[in-house]
């Protein structure tokens, strides 16, 4: 599989809740990391998510808010992974920051260098990744 999202995790089914349009799927990471996904109901089908399934969540770099620090503010965003910077790649106009969750996991952000200097992002600090539960693909391999 080859795809433009920075972010890809593999993991698996451990809830579903059916909806009459769209369903509520959670992914479990082998680092026990949960990811929350929000799909049509036709795609569930389409894609034979049940409990126990093996399945991927991807979460475009655009799509990631970053915090300083660990989560510790409320917000609407169902997916809050919190981590350490390893990386700042700065560009001209936006910064790509990726951020350390531990067991082999890294999610990549991309943000504004006016972002970036305003919460005074440095390697080495804590920071949290948040992206909402519409803003995540599931997929499976065939």
């Amino acid at each position: 599989m080859k795809t433009s999202a920075r972010n890809c995790f593999y993991g698996e089914v451990v809830e579903l809740k059916n909806g009459t349009v769209n369903d509520e799927i959670t992914l479990k990471l082998p680092n026990g990391t949960l990811i929350t996904a929000i799909i049509t109901h036709e795609s569930t089908l389409a894609l034979n998510l049940k409990l126990g399934a093996s399945a991927f969540a991807l979460i475009k770099a655009s799509f990631v808010i970053l915090t300083v620090g660990p989560n510790t503010i409320k917000v609407s965003a169902r997916n809050r992974l919190s981590g350490r910077i390893i990386k700042i790649n700065q560009g001209a106009v936006n910064s790509e920051v990726s951020i350390d969750l531990g067991h082999g996991q890294i999610i990549v952000a991309i943000i504004t260098n006016e972002s970036c200097e305003n919460l005074e992002f440095q390697v080495g600090d804590d920071a949290t990744a948040m992206f909402k539960a519409s803003h995540v693909i599931v997929g499976v391999e065939d």
